[in-house]
């Protein structure tokens, strides 16, 4: 059987929602690009961590899923620092710039 539980106040999570959402437009305008990497970050892992506890109703569930939602996000910082070397190395033997010789449009075709 289910546990009953009280319902989380949507109105008042969505308004946060919102303000956290005009902050982040709001937050390039300063144009300081650390603080706007910084705050967009922030605020885009705040709003996650509301959405996925209150609408997706994750706070009410067993500790199980948070210890497999944590283990899925460390399995994917895993993944993307294994991979990350690879992707991000520009040279090489077979290293090819076909931006700048124009060669990737003659690939497309």
């Amino acid at each position: 059987m289910s546990e009953a539980y009280a319902h989380p106040n949507y109105v008042k999570i969505w308004f946060l929602l919102v303000v956290l959402l005009l902050i982040s437009v709001a937050g390039p305008m300063l144009e300081i690009p650390v603080l706007t990497i910084i705050t967009a970050f922030g605020i885009a892992v705040v709003k996650a961590f509301l959405v996925a506890a209150n609408f997706m109703h994750l706070k009410f569930e067993k500790q199980i899923i948070s210890f497999l939602l944590i283990l899925a996000l460390c399995l994917l910082g895993v993944f993307f620092f294994g991979v990350a070397p690879d992707i991000m190395m520009t040279d090489g033997d077979q290293w090819i710039d076909c931006i700048a010789d124009k060669s990737c449009v003659e690939q497309r075709l």
